[in-house]
């Protein structure tokens, strides 16, 4: 009787998968087409409560990685960081509604077709899905859980470990009456596990408990998979969001309740004969194919060239090490001595260390705020700076050695997150803690200035400027004029420069004509030493490269998009 079950409930998740996307490969490629829709919108479309309300600051969220709720004690800044800047990004995009408008006519959601089957990478067994594209600012796809599969719109988070989709059993959460909802009873296959769990974002959580069930992800069926039925959305974080969960594929040490990630058990169960997937983020806001993830492999027509791999230096995200940081060729100097860097495809922009996103703005001439803390430390000590940095005393002393930060150059993790926000510092080793972050950018900016063999006067006049100008905390608009005036950026990771270019990538447009509206694809998040300066790279930068997750080889890789 279980083995006729089985096959059934097989016959019916091919069914599942021919529904959902319309034909197969011939190559065996899974694609999950992506839709695109205004990134001003984010995730959460017309529901977003108007800015300026305490609603609005609560609708923001689907932000930012998760902590477990048995160690409410547990704090890791990487995971803060995450959080912040997903919290951040969607304030960033609040204030371009009419955009968002404009974009909400001329786009609309249905499956349509697919583009002709790529080769496959050295002829193995790939499986990719379709992604749908919120217009650069968000890609998911569709699954199943449960036999019969009942069918549910996830984003693919390399951010995070865990699978959630709500359950039947969330009644006093408005946000489930507008997503589909798990029902135990209605699958052949379920099991019960009952073990509490909840997953904490920045503006928003949700409450319920694990259950077992099959997942499948196009031609794929994952057996005995661990995910949460979400009985408790509160608040208006998952309110208008268009996904109903998410799937997330990081490592499972950051999985709440040490559950198995769905990718483990499909390594485990010989689902894929390689141990990686890829994913191509499709950036051409006229396009209906939003992208496509792939299970197994690559697809070989979206990326040209070969990639270039960089190892994973944490097995938590998928977190490796960049060396410098370029502006139109010229060293900022704020990775010369490496970065931590996080591949991300559940944060929309690319975060970066503040005093290295002021410097980008600066040349593409971003709107700013002014940051009266540093403007205080260049008058009165920059010249004192300027003569220590000329003396070769190492840029992490100056600071230290002129009584601005501790004698080790230590300060507190959490400052660096939390002066991105712009929050008010209250005790007397906080405003230390703002004054010795303020005088390590203006440094940073000053010993950038050497290279070009500026005067002083002109060193201490660009981190003045600077300080003027800082990130704003709801976004940097940029004249959509003078796109094609502006410079490139790169990274360089694993011995090759990655160029971002402003037109359709670093430079996010929104709208036509005169309503159009230009803003930085870059925001600002500071994680100090040992664990940063951080940089997290989302889409902007994913969507510009073909991004490989080798988790065979404990590696990350990145060609050029196709």
């Amino acid at each position: 009787m279980g083995h006729t079950a089985s096959r059934i409930c097989t016959l019916l998740s091919i069914l599942f998968v021919s529904c959902m996307l319309a034909s197969a490969a011939n190559d065996g490629l899974i694609r999950i087409a992506l839709k695109k829709r205004p990134i001003m919108e984010s995730i959460y479309g017309d529901l977003v409560p108007k800015s300026g309300t305490v609603d609005h600051e609560v609708a923001l969220g689907y932000s930012g990685v998760r902590m477990n709720s048995a160690d409410e004690g547990f704090y890791d800044p990487v995971t803060e960081a995450i959080n912040h800047v997903r919290v951040h990004q969607q304030r960033m995009l609040r204030d371009i509604e009419a955009a968002a408008m404009e974009g909400r006519l001329k786009h609309f959601w249905s499956y349509r077709g697919f583009r002709e089957r790529g080769s496959l990478k050295n002829g193995t067994q790939n499986h990719p899905l379709a992604l749908k594209n919120f217009l650069n600012a968000q890609y998911f796809g569709e699954i199943g859980v449960g036999c019969p599969p009942q069918n549910f719109t996830v984003v693919f988070d390399t951010g995070s470990s865990n699978l959630w989709v709500p359950s039947a059993k969330c009644v006093f959460s408005l946000a489930c009456y507008f997503h589909r909802k798990y029902e135990s009873r209605s699958s052949s296959t379920y099991m019960e596990n009952g073990t509490p769990a909840s997953i904490h974002y920045g503006t928003g959580s949700i409450h319920g408990y694990y259950s077992q069930d099959q997942v499948t992800i196009g031609d794929l069926v994952v057996n005995n998979q661990e995910f949460i039925e979400a009985t408790h959305e509160p608040g208006l974080t998952f309110l208008a969001a268009k996904f109903d969960g998410i799937l997330g594929l990081g490592f499972k040490e950051i999985s709440v309740e040490g559950a198995d990630p769905v990718w483990y058990n499909m390594i485990q169960q010989s689902l894929v004969t390689d141990k990686v997937f890829s994913f191509w983020l499709n950036r051409n806001a006229n396009d209906i194919n939003g992208g496509e993830i792939v299970f197994g492999g690559a697809d070989e027509s979206h990326y040209k060239g070969d990639h270039t791999y960089t190892r994973v230096t944490r097995k938590a995200y998928w977190q490796f090490e960049m060396g410098d940081f370029l502006i139109g060729g010229r060293s900022t100097g704020i990775c010369a001595d490496g970065c931590a860097v996080i591949a991300d495809s559940g944060t929309s922009l690319i975060a970066g260390p503040i005093a290295a996103i002021a410097q980008i703005h600066a040349h593409i001439g971003a709107t700013g705020v002014a940051n009266e803390e540093c403007k205080q430390v260049v008058a009165r000590h920059g010249h004192e700076m300027l003569e220590l940095l000329q003396d070769k005393t190492p840029p992490a002393q100056v600071c230290s050695k002129i009584g601005l930060c501790k004698s080790d150059g230590a300060h507190g993790i959490s400052d660096g997150i939390e002066s991105v926000l712009g929050e008010t510092h209250k005790s007397a080793d906080e405003v230390s803690d703002a004054t010795c972050n303020a005088c390590e950018m203006a440094v940073t900016w000053m010993q950038s200035e050497f290279v070009q063999n500026h005067t002083k006067e002109g060193k201490l006049e660009y981190a003045n400027q600077l300080c003027g100008n800082m990130p704003s905390p709801v976004g940097s608009y940029v004249d959509c004029r003078h796109i094609g005036h502006l410079p490139n950026v790169a990274f360089s990771i694993g011995g090759r420069a990655f160029e971002l270019t402003p037109e359709q990538q670093y430079i996010l447009k929104f709208g036509e004509g005169f309503l159009a509206h230009c803003m930085s694809g870059f925001t600002a998040l500071d994680i100090p030493p040992p664990i940063g300066p951080l940089w997290i790279l989302g889409d902007v930068f994913m969507g510009a490269y073909h991004t490989i997750f080798d988790y065979g080889k404990m590696r990350v890789g990145f060609a050029d998009s196709a």
